[in-house]
C-alpha cells in the first residue's frame, strides 16, 4: 500500500510541475464566484524559485487551509503567495511565464496586496510524507498569510464526526458535495486543457469506509450529467458538504486513482478531532477564535 501512495503522490506532483500553471475542475463545471475565499496558491523554494501551485481556502483573514503534500518540505516548499481572483491565471503568458494582470505566479499585481493577493513565509504540514501510507495520508496543510484578506465570508470547518453518519443509511441522506479549485480541466496522452480559473462542480459521495478511506478520506464521484471532479492543481481545494452555495468544508482534495482524472476523487477529511486540534495548536487560540466551526 505504501508503494501505491508514493506512486499517486508522484503522479500528482509530476503533473503539477510539468503542466502549465493552474487550470480548472473537470466535467460539468461552472465559474466559482460563490466562494471568494478559495484561492490559488503558488509555492516557492528557499531561493524564491516557483515550484508548484495548489488550491486552498481561507478560514479567517490569515489562516489558509490546503493539502499537506503542497506544504511539505519534502517538495522543497519554503514560502507561498495566494491569489483570490476568480481568473487568477487566465491571462497567463506562456512566453513570459506570468499573468500580467494578476502577477501570478511571480508577484502580487499593483493594488492587490492585502486585498486579492497575499504572501507567506509561514507554512505547515500536518504530517504528509511521500513515504507515508494509505488510508491515513495526513494530507492537510496550512499557510499563514503575511497580509490579512478581509472578506464578508470565509470557509467554515465542519465539527468532528460530521460525516460519520453518512457511512450508514446513505440512501436517506443528502450525498451532494461540491469541489472548488484551479486545477486542470482535461488531461490525457494528447490533450491538456486548462483555464486557470476558479471553477466548481457538484459531486456525489460514494464511500467512507473502504480500505482507501477508513474514516480518514472521503471518496466522491464526479461522473455523469451535472457533476464534475478534480485534477492536478485542485489539490488542497475544499470539499464542501452540500450544493454550490455551501461553505462547510469537510475535506481537502488529496488524490485520485487515475493519471487522467476520471472523476473518482479522494479528499482528506478535516472533520476529525485530531485535525481540528492540530489546526488550533498551529494557529494559536486567538486565530482559532476567528475560525467558524459548524456542528
Amino acid at each position: 500500500m505504501r508503494k501505491v501512495l508514493v506512486l499517486l503522490a508522484g503522479l500528482l506532483m509530476a503533473i503539477t510541475v510539468a503542466s502549465p500553471p493552474a487550470g480548472a475542475i473537470t466535467g460539468d463545471y461552472v465559474e466559482d464566484n460563490e466562494h471568494p475565499f478559495v484561492g490559488l496558491v503558488a509555492f516557492y523554494d528557499v531561493d524564491g524559485v516557483y515550484l508548484q501551485r495548489c488550491t486552498g481556502s481561507l478560514l479567517s483573514p490569515t489562516v489558509f487551509l490546503t493539502a499537506g503534500h503542497c506544504t511539505s518540505d519534502e517538495t522543497g516548499a519554503h514560502s507561498a503567495r495566494v491569489y483570490f481572483q476568480q481568473d487568477a491565471g487566465a491571462n497567463y503568458d506562456e512566453t513570459l511565464q506570468v499573468d500580467p494582470t494578476t502577477g501570478y505566479p511571480e508577484y502580487c499585481a499593483e493594488g492587490t496586496l492585502g486585498k486579492l493577493c497575499a504572501t507567506s513565509d509561514e507554512i505547515y504540514n500536518y504530517g504528509w510524507s511521500m513515504f507515508g501510507s494509505l488510508p491515513d495520508t495526513s494530507d492537510a496543510g496550512l499557510v499563514i498569510l503575511d497580509q490579512p484578506i478581509n472578506l464578508d465570508e470565509y470557509g467554515a470547518l465542519a465539527a468532528a464526526g460530521t460525516l460519520d453518519e453518512l457511512a450508514t443509511q446513505r440512501g436517506k441522506q443528502d450525498l451532494t458535495f461540491t469541489a472548488s479549485g484551479y486545477g486542470v480541466t482535461k488531461t490525457n496522452p494528447v490533450t491538456l486543457v486548462t483555464f486557470r480559473e476558479r471553477l466548481m462542480a457538484e459531486t456525489r459521495l460514494t464511500n467512507l469506509r473502504s480500505h482507501l478511506n477508513d474514516g480518514f478520506n472521503v471518496q466522491t464521484n464526479g461522473n455523469g450529467p451535472g457533476r464534475g471532479g478534480t485534477c492536478s492543481g485542485d489539490s488542497g481545494g475544499p470539499l464542501f458538504y452540500g450544493d454550490s452555495t455551501s461553505n462547510l468544508i469537510v475535506g481537502v482534495t488529496s488524490f485520485g486513482m487515475s493519471t487522467w482524472c476520471r472523476g473518482v476523487d479522494f479528499s482528506f477529511r478535516t472533520d476529525r478531532q485530531a485535525v481540528l486540534d492540530w489546526i488550533r495548536a498551529t494557529v494559536g487560540d486567538v486565530a482559532w477564535s476567528e475560525i467558524e466551526i459548524v456542528g
